[in-house]
């Protein structure tokens, strides 16, 4: 039917596609006559409508299987399926009586015949006659004819209900989707100032409760402060009445008083005495009984896990050092305390790194330095002929933003400012190309403020790959504009949103940016669009490169900037249409490189060893980056140093070691932006955020040991892996530019010169190129496209990817079978989570359990770094950790953790005791309630149920039923679907249970391929939640299954 109706469209319209047969076929089905469909397909206004369409509406209508009636005036669509199974049951019965006629002499076997005995039966009966011959014939003709007309019905029919099924889920979709723009209309409708009737009326009725709510508290509050102003003026009274009795003594002591006088005086002494007796009964009386406390005077303060005394600089050594000599005094043997201290001294120095000078990283021209130097000589040569103009009053308040203004104009962007807002205002797209530190990331986007690019309510956007930088950037330029951070100057980041009605100047991750598309998919809130730190092409980044292009080809008032720190500017250009291409000169000093004679076995201990020897052996002022892995790398370092320095003492110069990595809290971030106290040396122990992300000023050295963390997704397994890789030619290059930023700076690189030669990739792989791309496919099709194998990608991903994306998305019911988005998928894209755990999220809707499950996704989002193990109390941490494990599995255990912190009040007290970190927590509470309210926001039902642990693991599953491993015969545990052996990671709870069905998280691969947050399943659980993925064989436990009796013959038989 399809392929006639695709070759009748070539005669009627011109033209024919798969996508208007089935269309046409869709609409002619649902349509209860001729009439009917032409008028449906005439409002579509995209058919011409005329004599010989509706020609070919008749004979699609003729050639249709069957017609539908009019649901109003017949029976119901269950009542027509009913009907229609008995017919089928009746014609299949009356079928099945012809074959008991077609063999005479067997009457037994009538009910079940097989082919084998049709064929016999067919054979005998050739000899019997012709008008038996005839008989057979004609029986089963008619019985294979009859087999036709019911396949074909049955078939019809599951085709109709899936296409209902279909149609129903989409309208479901739009509709749910026209909710959630209500809503967001209704939201931003209450934040700004309403001026209807309806909003008049509201705040009529508000301003009557309030002046109610007024009448009654006033008197109350009268009488309250009443009481509280006669306490105060009685002792104000006694006060004064005691002083003018000593008055009245010292002055008159030798002097005849009157009677009266007298009187007086007795009486002022009796009125004094009885206002102390009496205060002295009513403390008595309080004594004895239960008084409120005071709200204000007894507040209980804030713990503190140090004194204050301890909170400044050097602090631990000199707690050190008072201990020591303590010792000395009191032992024998202080005078030999120096020469111990030396040789302790000379041990470090005994274990170094050697290296060799391998070439220079070349500073910037010296001709475009004098132009930047010649521009900016001009330009506070103007300023400060205005400043001289100026009164004393201005002066004193500028004074203090002096150091703020001066680092602007000292920035390498800031004397092109004129011929980069030219440029901008000539080209809607443009390219800008500029080193890292020339100040493209915090001054353009002022530029543009102050250029009048933020009026009319429009907002300038600007897109970080990492949301510490779009904190910390933000958090700089709010200090740059003297504003609030929040206010003209927010950020957006995952789970955490510090921007208001007024911001116009907005920093926000690409991941955040790319939501916003589902609300705003033309972005008419804003003017210019930046996207930031564009070479290192993550994956949002790269989705964003395409959407935003074609969002620029029918919105021409919008600016739309592209910023990159490399050399690949020209790549950028030919993508977006031959976009001119800005470049800014940096100030770079040359830097030295230094290679290692040998490869190092252990960066780690390379990196201790080669910061305390620049420490020891550089000249001050000069900091230290070091460039690690992660979070684990860093305090393993952090802890080594303080160590060290605490050993060595005041022999020598402070280090003060800052860390600085995604999970970090943003006050302890912004350290590594204070100065460095003098006589100090500042050591930066981060990741490969600060290669461009963030710029700290003061690096003189910079440790490179070559090595970064990068998300990989193996597509022949379907599995997911965090694991360590070299970097590249040009992430080595831009860390050792980070060295020459105030002066001629030192890279030590701990790999040797053949290595990065001949082991280093010129550029990193683009992360879409190596990750699963199941989060944007639902994102992309969330915003209506659909053919992704044609999407403007910069660098195209792999097929066999948005094939395993695509499947992956159907097996979770986010898709339905012709590629289309459902309803859950629709409710799918609103979390801004894997889709796997957006699904357990759906799924804890039919299971009751939606608050337990919220807290679990709460607590995985900051999994790792929950607890914490200092390395003087392993012990007592791992006894902490284990008093929180309940039966079931991780996932539980996380819940507990977050149980009894909440049942504490969130204390801090409670999670230094157990050794959980605080933070981590918070951000896990934060992470939930942003997820409880799109939960609302997707209209689920939050429901509580806390004792049945069954209902919370199955709701796991729904979500996670990719990630299972049984355990083998061998012992070990092996994935369901492939088969790859993978292992139990040691800090689960069910390291030594070893449960037979288990279901994990995510893979880590170190040593081997952990398995980290596992629970115990049952393999029925994976039928019930994912029929349409596992088999019943695949799910099967072998493990119970006895082998069969087998006799076997005796050695004497085999002799024989």
């Amino acid at each position: 039917m399809e392929q006639w109706v695709a070759d009748k469209l070539h005669d009627v319209i011109g033209i024919s596609d798969r996508y208007i047969a089935d269309f046409l076929l869709a609409l002619a089905k649902r349509s209860s006559n001729v009439d009917d469909f032409l008028g449906e397909v005439k409002a579509t206004e995209t058919v011409n409508v005329d004599e010989t369409f509706g020609k070919f509406a008749r004979e699609l209508f003729a050639k249709l299987p069957r017609q539908l009636p009019a649901v109003a005036s017949g029976p119901s669509t269950y009542e027509l399926n009913r009907l229609k199974e008995e017919k089928a049951r009746q014609l299949q019965r009356w079928n099945e009586s012809f074959k008991l006629l077609s063999d005479e002499d067997s009457d037994d076997d009538s009910v079940k015949v097989s082919k084998a005995k049709h064929s016999h039966i067919r054979k005998r009966n050739i000899d019997v006659g012709d008008s038996d011959e005839e008989t057979s014939i004609r029986f089963v003709s008619r019985e294979s004819k009859m087999k036709k007309v019911v396949v074909s019905s049955d078939a019809e029919e599951e085709y109709d209900k899936m296409e209902n099924e279909r149609l129903r889920d989409l309208e479901e979709r739009d509709a749910l989707a026209e909710r959630l723009k209500k809503k967001d209309k209704e939201k931003t409708r209450n934040i700004l100032e309403k001026t209807d009737k309806k909003a008049y009326k509201e705040a009529a009725e508000r301003l009557k409760y309030e002046a109610e709510d007024r009448q009654k508290i006033v008197p109350q509050l009268r009488i309250k402060s009443r009481r509280e102003y006669l306490k105060k003026r009685e002792e104000q009274k006694v006060e004064e009445l005691q002083l003018a009795i000593d008055d009245e003594v010292r002055l008159f002591a030798g002097e005849k008083l009157t009677k009266r006088e007298k009187m007086d005086l007795e009486y002022k002494k009796n009125v004094l005495h009885l206002a102390t007796e009496y205060k002295k009964a009513d403390l008595i009386v309080k004594a004895d009984r239960y008084h409120m406390p005071d709200q204000v005077k007894e507040i209980p303060k804030k713990y503190t896990e140090i004194d204050e005394k301890e909170q400044g600089p050097g602090s631990e050594q000199r707690k050190w050092e008072d201990e020591k000599l303590m010792n000395a005094l009191f032992k024998y043997g202080a005078k030999d305390a120096k020469q111990k201290m030396a040789q302790d001294f000379s041990l470090v120095l005994e274990d170094t790194v050697d290296f060799v000078k391998a070439l220079q990283l070349p500073g910037t021209d010296e001709k475009v330095i004098f132009i930047i130097y010649y521009r900016l000589l001009i330009i506070n040569v103007e300023c400060n002929y205005t400043k001289f103009q100026e009164n004393a009053e201005e002066l004193a308040r500028l004074k203090q933003r002096q150091s703020v203004e001066e680092t602007r104009r000292s920035l390498p962007v800031y004397p092109f400012r004129e011929d980069l807002l030219k440029a901008i205002e000539d080209h809607q797209v443009l390219i800008i190309e500029g080193e890292t530190g020339s100040g493209k990331t915090t001054q353009i986007p002022q530029y543009l403020y102050e250029a009048g690019y933020c009026e009319d309510g429009k907002k300038v956007a600007c897109t970080q790959p990492r949301r510490v930088a779009a904190m910390s950037v933000a958090a700089r330029v709010a200090t740059e504009m003297n504003v609030k951070l929040g206010l003209q100057v927010g950020y957006s980041i995952r789970f955490e949103d510090c921007t208001s009605e007024k911001t116009v100047i907005k920093y926000m991750t690409d991941g955040m940016l790319l939501r916003e598309f589902l609300s705003e998919p033309d972005m008419q809130s804003y003017s210019v669009v930046i996207i930031d730190e564009a070479h290192e092409r993550t994956l949002h980044t790269d989705i964003l490169f395409g959407l935003v292009k074609d969002i620029a080809r029918f919105r021409t008032d919008m600016k739309l900037m592209i910023s990159s720190a490399t050399l690949d500017a020209e790549k950028f250009s030919s993508f977006f249409d031959d976009a001119p291409i800005f470049r800014i000169p940096g100030r770079r000093f040359p830097v030295d490189i230094y290679y290692t004679k040998a490869p190092e076995a252990d960066y780690i201990d390379a990196c201790i060893i080669s910061i305390l020897q620049i420490h020891l052996t550089q000249p001050l002022p000069g900091d230290i980056l070091v460039f690690l892995t992660g979070q684990e790398e860093i305090d393993t370092i952090l802890e080594a140093l303080q160590e060290r320095c605490r050993q060595i003492g005041t022999k020598m110069k402070e280090l003060v070691v800052v860390p600085i990595y995604a999970n970090l809290p943003s006050d302890l971030q912004a350290k590594i932006f204070e100065p460095t106290p003098p006589g100090a040396r500042k050591v930066v122990l981060a990741t490969n955020i600060a290669e461009t992300s963030v710029t700290i000023d003061g690096i003189c050295y910079v440790i490179d040991p070559g090595f970064c963390k990068q998300n990989s997704y193996d597509f022949r397994r379907g599995m997911e892996f965090l694991h360590v890789v070299p970097i590249s030619k040009a992430s080595a290059n831009q860390r050792a530019g980070r060295a020459g930023r105030t002066g001629p700076g030192k890279c030590f690189r701990l790999y040797t010169a053949w290595a990065y030669q001949k082991e280093l990739e010129d550029q990193p792989v683009p992360e879409i190129q190596r990750t699963n791309l199941g989060n944007v496919v639902l994102m992309l099709k969330s915003l209506g496209i659909h053919d992704l194998i044609h999407f403007d990608f910069l660098d195209p991903p792999p097929q066999e990817a948005l094939v395993l994306a695509l499947e992956q998305l159907y097996a979770l019911g986010a898709l339905n079978h012709r590629g289309e988005l459902t309803k859950l998928g629709r409710r799918m894209a609103e979390f801004p989570c894997d889709p796997m755990m957006s699904k357990m999220l759906m799924a804890s809707e039919k299971y009751h359990c939606t608050e337990e499950i919220l807290t679990i996704c709460g607590m995985l989002s900051v999994n790792a770094a929950i607890f914490y193990r200092p390395k003087d109390k392993i012990v007592h941490a791992d006894t902490a950790r284990q008093s929180f494990w309940v039966p079931g599995g991780d996932h539980l255990t996380l819940l507990n953790v977050y149980n009894q912190w909440k049942d504490t009040d969130y204390s801090i007290q409670w999670c230094f005791e157990n050794f959980i970190q605080h933070r981590s927590m918070k951000r896990a509470r934060d992470v939930r309630d942003q997820l409880e309210g799109l939960v609302n926001r997707v209209e689920i039902e939050v429901e509580s149920n806390p004792t049945d642990t069954v209902a919370i693991r199955k709701a796991i599953t729904a979500g996670y039923f990719y990630h299972t491993a049984r355990m083998s015969k061998s012992g070990h545990y092996q994935t369901v679907k492939n088969h790859n052996t993978v292992y139990i990671h040691p800090n689960s709870s069910l390291f030594e249970d070893r449960p037979r069905w288990v279901l994990y998280h995510e893979l880590v691969f170190t040593s081997k391929e952990f398995m980290r947050e596992i629970i115990e399943i049952e393999n029925t659980w994976l039928l019930e939640v994912a029929p349409h993925y596992y088999k019943q064989r695949e799910v099967d436990d072998t493990t119970n299954k006895k082998l069969p009796k087998i006799v076997g013959k005796t050695g004497e038989e085999l002799r024989r």
